[in-house]
This record gives structure tokens, C-alpha cells and sequence, in this order.
């Protein structure tokens, strides 16, 4: 049997733009009307723990009142005819709901909260599950298992690892400016074919073909261009 091509993508706030998810930061600086730096970074964090807890506790909740979007699903439907690994800036779980089986989260999860005392322990939670400073799971005080500005992203070495095993690579959902994920390019090896899927594509390199639509619109669009040979 022949292997399946792996296709790896690359997704970010826009895919999940359409299931109702707020993008991570919109022109104002802010995220649900909160101050970018006050939720979402490290010194946020040590300042007022207990914004953040609630927060994220607010976060999970809108999540759970959301649902997967045709662009997921249709990337759950490639998985017939490739080998599908999904690289994803999004901390929310809807790839995992619409079923793709291999999604590797840069930015951490939503549903997820982990040891403040070690970072490699992690305890699922729910959609209702509000948190605290003051939360003890199995002996140990919690944070949000999110990647705070000014904190490695411990996953982005696997995920370059990823992304050089490509054989087709798309970026959706995301612009090609947003590091360390945007650097993921740099990784695909010289001659694999690259898609871009957005409405208001950033300037690209040479070779990468465009799709200038909405997620779901987009998927659409590639999953036609791809399976017109494979079918």
C-alpha cells in the first residue's frame, strides 16, 4: 500500500473565527475587552493571578457553547487521503471535536490547566471548571496551561520538526507575520507545495500559492485542488 502524502497545516485564530471564537488580539490591543498584557503574559500573571484564573475560566466557558466550522471538518476529511498532522496557534479544542487526531497545540490549551510547580504536569478540565489561585489538583496549585508573552513555546521544536516532514503544507487562519509560528515556513523543504488560505493574504514568497478566502471557503477550495488527483 502506498503511504499517504503528509500534509501538515499550520492554523491560527481565523479558522476558528467562524465557530464564533474571539481572535487572540484585535486592533485595539485588547482580547474580550481585556488589556493583552494583563491576561496573557507572564508579568500579568505574577501580577494579578486571579484575573487571569477568571479569565480563562471565561474563555473555556464561551468554548464550550462553540462548535467546529466546515474548514475543521473538512481537515478531519482529508485525514482519507493523507497523512494529516495539524499546527496550531489556537488554544481552543475544536480541530480535536471536529476529529482530526493529530493536533499539536503551540500556544497551549484551553482545557488543559498545569502545575504551577511543574510544568510538565497537566490535569484536564471542563468547560465549566473555574479555577483560582487557590486551586489544588492532586496536591498541587494550577495555572492555565497557556503560553504567556514573555514564556518559551516549548513546542515549537517538534512542531519545525513537523513541518520539514511535510509534503504539502498550508498555512489558514493565520498571517505570515506572527512569530515564532510564521518561522514554521522556513522549515518546509525546497520544491513542497505551500498554500496560503486567507482573505487578506499577507505578502508571500515566491511559490506559495494563494487562496484569498475565509477559512471555510478556503479549505473548501484546497481540499478540491488536492483530491482532484488523488480521487
Amino acid at each position: 500500500m502506498t503511504a499517504k502524502p503528509r500534509l501538515v497545516i499550520s492554523s491560527g485564530a481565523g479558522i476558528s473565527a467562524e465557530s464564533g471564537i474571539s481572535t487572540f488580539r484585535d486592533a485595539g490591543g485588547l482580547w474580550e475587552q481585556y488589556p493583552v498584557m494583563d491576561v496573557a503574559s507572564a508579568d500579568g500573571f505574577a501580577r494579578n493571578p486571579a484575573l487571569v484564573h477568571r479569565f480563562y475560566n471565561e474563555r473555556r466557558a464561551d468554548l464550550g457553547k462553540a462548535r467546529p466550522n466546515r474548514a475543521h471538518e473538512i481537515l478531519h476529511e482529508l485525514e482519507e487521503d493523507f497523512d494529516v498532522y495539524v499546527i496550531t496557534q489556537n488554544v481552543d479544542d475544536l480541530h480535536e471535536r471536529a476529529g482530526s487526531t493529530k493536533v499539536l497545540h503551540l500556544h497551549g490549551e484551553l482545557m488543559k490547566v498545569r502545575a504551577v510547580d511543574n510544568p510538565s504536569l497537566l490535569f484536564p478540565v471542563g468547560y465549566d471548571t473555574c479555577t483560582t489561585p487557590d486551586t489544588v489538583i492532586e496536591g498541587h496549585k494550577v495555572r492555565p496551561h497557556i503560553v504567556f508573552f514573555q514564556e518559551a513555546v516549548p513546542m515549537f521544536e517538534p512542531a519545525t520538526e513537523i513541518a520539514g516532514s511535510a509534503d504539502i503544507f498550508v498555512i489558514v487562519g493565520t498571517s505570515l507575520a506572527v512569530y515564532p509560528a510564521a518561522g514554521l515556513l522556513h522549515y518546509v523543504r525546497a520544491g513542497v507545495p505551500v498554500y496560503y488560505i486567507d482573505p487578506r493574504p499577507s505578502p508571500v514568497p515566491a511559490g506559495v500559492t494563494v487562496i484569498p478566502l475565509p477559512a471555510t471557503e478556503g479549505m473548501a477550495e484546497l481540499a478540491r485542488i488536492l483530491l482532484k488527483d488523488r480521487r
